[in-house]
């Protein structure tokens, strides 16, 4: 499965921002999102189950960001509302086959990286 993630840009501290992951046939995988920062590792951001009901995060977004997904158009989205400086990164999704009832830890297929920069 080849992953696009798209909404990357350039906002002010307390703006918002929706970063889009799609993919043919999208709906049969869960969905994690990752964050990359300068100098930092790879760090896993929220992740949602094939259908949507559930989903996880990390405690540094929890109350801020927002997964959601509609699988008639394949797309899985990050809602990024409250943005501080901190959430700059570059941010990947990734997507793991299959429809088991939570999302997994690991996933298979990786996309490109959208670029969010939040500003002080």
């Amino acid at each position: 499965v080849q992953l696009q993630a798209s909404g990357g840009g350039t906002v002010q501290a307390g703006g918002s921002l929706r970063l889009s992951c799609s993919a043919s046939a999208l709906s049969a995988y869960a969905v994690g999102w990752f964050r990359q920062a300068p100098g930092r590792e790879c760090q896993f951001v929220a992740a949602i189950g094939w259908n949507g009901q559930s989903t996880r995060d990390v405690d540094s977004v929890k109350g801020r960001f927002t997964l959601s997904r509609d699988n008639f158009k394949n797309t899985v989205y990050l809602q990024m509302n409250n943005l501080k400086p901190e959430d700059t990164a570059v941010y990947y999704c990734a997507a793991e086959y299959g429809r088991s009832l939570y999302p997994p830890t690991s996933f298979t297929y990786w996309g490109q990286g959208t670029q969010v920069t939040v500003s002080s």
